[in-house]
């Protein structure tokens, strides 16, 4: 894929939460494990260090047993307002399929909480062309996963 046709999504969502609760629900590893990830998906590892340089790391395990390892490092970290990190999706011998930066931003609404996710993918090898495909899909799944959680 040339940099120009790189995929970015953009989901909006408003959650019956308070803005600190939905934005633990991203930084504390035991609440990310229940939401993260398309429907039927399980994460077996979550592990984030949550300051700016620290890294993540998540095993997406999919439905049919399938392990998909996702890692990154948060970039931003603004408490309960803003959230910038870099996930890479990675296949068994280590390389990097899919690459994005995501921003997630916070906001007041009338006690509830306005998420914003921004994932725009900046490298794409491989199989990361397909999982790409369902990137806007999956995120969707994801933050329905959350709104039941929460």
């Amino acid at each position: 894929m040339n940099a120009d046709a790189l995929p970015e999504v953009t989901i909006k969502r408003t959650f019956n939460a308070p803005r600190a609760k939905v934005f633990q629900a991203w930084v504390d590893p035991k609440q990310m494990a229940q939401w993260f990830g398309p429907k039927g998906f399980v994460n077996p590892v979550c592990e984030l260090d949550v300051r700016p340089g620290g890294k993540l790391k998540i095993h997406m395990r999919g439905p049919d047993g399938t392990i998909y390892p996702c890692h990154g490092t948060f970039h931003e970290i603004v408490e309960s307002e803003r959230l910038v990190f870099t996930s890479q999706a990675i296949d068994d011998d280590g390389t990097v399929l899919i690459e994005a930066l995501n921003t997630v931003t916070f906001a007041d609404a009338g006690g509830q909480t306005a998420l914003t996710v921004h994932a725009r993918v900046v490298k794409v090898t491989g199989l990361g062309a397909q999982y790409v495909k369902g990137m806007n899909q999956g995120w969707g799944q994801s933050l329905d996963k959350l709104e039941a959680l929460l």
